[in-house]
């Protein structure tokens, strides 16, 4: 029987469901070409972060100040320079472009609104296949409400729409007071799809030094439950591709997020924990899986269990709430030492 593993993923036609998420692992060429070898379906390169080159563009002229009047003959022992910008990143993905033939998909985080739209066109430039807008923020004062916040996040949007051509990706946190309204109104701006949900690498504290550090995050199977519930509460509700992120870390977790509603998923802790075969191995446990189910393409069940076609009113409800309500007693025969523990501990 043979199977087709191609899916429609915003603008673009797949050959597979399994897109590489953004990382440093796809700065290094060798990594992109075994990747694409491995089976990759579409490759994100590393996002283009305005805040890193604003921080950079101030350690130079902090470097260059500090030996300002070295002397009574010399204000400074540099020549004059500027921060180069966005530069060596754009001569990576355009480098990164000549050695693919799946599609490449650029990333991009910026913090002032008029460099959205400033850095898109030059991604654009470079021959990328389309465009991920990271609408990751991380808000500090107490007075940005969710509305101006939302509102910002659209204006954005259009903004960048309206100035590129190619296919434009939003990649969204869950942390948003109504996560399908926002949803529902971008994709009214004909966004090509959306990538739930952003993997945000939260600093932690290290009590022996009493000081924090930023251990790498990388993402467990029970992390994408909540990719996989939207995914099933978006399915046949929005035009845009669903795409689902973090915790993705094997074929049989893909055939879950394609069973919610998912056209494709993204992947990138799996390949740092695995290994780039890892993909290889995906895939084929797709492929098995299908032909023990008589499944001759994704669209044969994509979506079988999205809410619109369950029955069970609380299936992307409190369900596991509810069970453990309804059924304490069976929790508390196969929980007994952690129930005694909590009772201990109150």
């Amino acid at each position: 029987m043979s199977i087709n593993l191609s899916t429609f993923y915003g603008g673009l036609t797949l050959k597979n469901p399994i897109v590489v998420g953004a990382s440093n692992l796809v700065t290094d060429v060798d990594n992109l070409v075994k990747l694409e070898e491995a089976g990759a379906g579409a490759i994100v390169y590393k996002s283009l972060f305005e805040e890193q080159i604003q921080l950079e563009a101030f350690q130079l002229e902090q470097m260059q100040e500090s030996y300002s009047y070295w002397d009574q003959e010399h204000n400074t022992i540099f020549p004059t320079a500027n921060h180069a910008g966005p530069a060596e990143h754009l001569r990576q993905l355009k480098e990164a472009r000549k050695y693919l033939t799946i599609p490449l998909i650029g990333s991009l985080n910026c913090i002032n609104n008029d460099s959205w739209l400033k850095f898109a066109l030059k991604m654009e430039d470079t021959g990328i296949d389309a465009l991920e807008l990271n609408f990751y923020n991380s808000h500090l004062d107490f007075n940005s409400t969710s509305e101006m916040i939302e509102a910002r996040q659209i204006k954005t949007l259009e903004l960048v729409k309206a100035g590129v051509r190619l296919p434009v990706f939003v990649k969204l946190s869950p942390f948003y007071s109504n996560t399908l309204k926002l949803i529902a109104s971008m994709d009214a701006l004909d966004v090509a799809g959306f990538v739930l949900f952003n993997r945000l690498f939260q600093p932690d504290i290290d009590i022996e030094k009493e000081e924090h550090h930023f251990p790498y995050n990388f993402s467990s199977e029970s992390d994408n439950r909540l990719a996989l519930r939207y995914a099933g509460l978006l399915h046949k509700k929005i035009k845009g591709s669903i795409v689902c992120n973090t915790g993705i870390l094997s074929g049989h977790d893909v055939i879950k997020m394609l069973l919610a509603g998912a056209d494709a998923v993204q992947v990138v802790s799996a390949i740092y924990k695995k290994g780039i075969h890892t993909v290889t191995q995906m895939l084929t446990e797709i492929e098995t899986w299908m032909k023990k189910h008589k499944y001759q393409s994704l669209d044969d069940f994509q979506g079988k269990l999205a809410k619109e076609n369950l029955d069970d009113p609380f299936a992307y409800k409190r369900a596991q709430y509810v069970d453990i309500l309804m059924k304490s007693e069976v929790f508390m025969k196969y929980h007994p030492k952690e129930t005694d523990d909590e009772a201990k501990d109150d």
